[in-house]
């Protein structure tokens, strides 16, 4: 029975997508009229209403034959940016080339995502978070999961923008657009729908150009206050070779080429000298501030609030923690333990972001796989933001072992609305770094850390 009212819900939203294209509003409403009238004037000896059921029906027939008459022949090229972020308005342009006669107006175009209808697999494996307040047959039926995997995979909402007059030629037009990603993630373009109203105004002739695209949507974040952690420089065995450096203890490894914005106190003036072009010397960093950026993934549900929240919280630190004269590690654990440094010019902020655009939850490994991961490295640590989604014993533990090696700690706990006080446990002598952040009232929790950790 679940297969048979998958299949319904896929053909369902078919039937609907396809309407939302063809029939204007207008249109839906005379539809909707048609199928009414059609009902009550069965009996066409006691009621009249089969006579709006015909004119109706004329109606759009009529509409359908014009729209069955539309040519058009443009080319189309979207020009989007790198990234997006998630409840941000996206501003991109589409370029329009026509390639026929004559002046076209009135049409408008529609965006084309990738089907956001999940899979058989996923539909039975993930209830929506408030199901069991459902009644039985709606649980049954599966209906308000469906909808709510739509709502999650379905990135943006689509709706028609209109399209300027189309002069011809083969003249190009730039045209602006916008979109509203929800969503963080790879949002996959289709393509276009370019549509004209028919005469009546209750049909769209339609023409699909296809036009596929891919764009990464980063997390959405939040504003922090100035902040850092407290914590000194540690010892990074091996050092990291660095051009930039400024007032570290440093190894010289090498001799390169000069890059613009090398200081002058690091020039080779003898092999300058020797070779007529400017010659730098390279050094080994061995001692810097590294903190680390650690980011718990583990959770039975394939999506949750309290998971989204938890990765855009990590995103508002990776974009806030000044990482000029520093070090920042990204750890979690998705389908292996990744570990992700930037900072002093070993990688980009947008890196960061990007990878946690995708990051999903993991469900076939333990907390321990991360905690064992960070304790290896806790030697070169000067501190640790931890962004956890539980705060259970092996939670506590890890935070314990954390502490008990000198490390400076910043702990967010990310919980559902309603949730009961929770103890500090190990945190307890240090509670001002422990942050309790509910979901939906996450900016409120994170200005809190303007009083509970020292300014910068």
């Amino acid at each position: 029975m679940k297969r048979f009212f998958y299949h319904n819900f896929r053909i369902y939203y078919r039937i609907r997508h396809y309407i939302s294209r063809k029939f204007t509003k207008g249109g839906f409403l005379v539809l909707t009229g048609t199928g009414l009238s059609a009902v009550l004037g069965l009996n066409t000896y006691r009621a009249m209403a089969y006579q709006i059921f015909t004119f109706l029906l004329l109606l759009l027939i009529t509409a359908f034959v014009c729209s069955c008459f539309f040519r058009l022949r443009i080319r189309a090229e979207r020009v989007l940016p790198r990234f997006a972020t998630s409840g941000e308005k996206l501003f991109y342009s589409l370029v329009i080339r026509r390639q026929s006669s004559g002046q076209i107006k009135g049409l408008r175009f529609i965006e084309e995502f990738a089907d956001p209808r999940p899979d058989f697999r996923t539909f039975v494996n993930n209830p929506e978070p408030w199901e069991n307040f459902r009644n039985p047959v709606d649980r049954f039926m599966g209906f308000y999961r469906w909808k709510w995997l739509l709502q999650r995979r379905k990135m943006v909402n689509e709706e028609y923008h209109p399209l300027p007059l189309l002069l011809p030629g083969g003249a190009e037009l730039r045209i602006p657009a916008d979109i509203l990603p929800q969503e963080r993630g790879i949002l996959h373009f289709r393509g276009l729908t370019v549509g004209r109203p028919d005469p009546f105004g209750l049909m769209n002739a339609c023409r699909f150009l296809s036009l596929s695209q891919s764009l990464t949507v980063l997390p959405r974040r939040y504003e922090l206050p100035p902040f850092r952690l407290p914590g000194t420089r540690r010892h990074q065995s091996g050092g990291i070779a660095l051009s930039s450096s400024v007032g570290d203890s440093e190894e010289f490894i090498s001799l390169r080429d000069y890059r613009p914005g090398d200081p002058l106190r690091k020039i080779h003036w003898k092999s300058w000298a020797r070779t007529g072009k400017p010659v730098v010397k390279e050094f080994q960093g061995e001692f810097f501030v590294r903190h680390a950026l650690v980011l718990d993934t583990f959770q039975e549900e394939e999506y949750s609030e309290v998971f989204e929240e938890a990765v855009a919280v990590a995103a508002s630190f990776a974009c806030t923690v000044r990482t000029r004269e520093s070090l920042l590690d990204l750890m979690f654990v998705g389908t292996q333990t990744y570990c992700i440094t930037s900072g002093r010019g070993l990688g980009h902020l947008e890196k960061s972001l990007e990878v946690l655009a995708s990051v999903r939850p993991c469900r076939d490994k333990t907390f321990f796989t991360l905690s064992a991961a960070v304790l290896e490295r806790a030697a070169f640590l000067s501190g640790c933001i931890c962004v956890l989604l539980k705060w259970e014993k092996e939670q506590q533990d890890f935070v314990a072992r954390l502490k008990a090696r000198g490390l400076p700690l910043l702990l967010l706990l990310i919980v559902p609305p309603g949730r009961e006080k929770i103890a500090p446990g190990p945190m307890k002598d240090s509670a001002e770094y422990f942050h309790i952040l509910e979901c939906g009232k996450v900016a409120e929790g994170l200005s809190a850390l303007r009083t509970s950790v020292p300014l910068t």
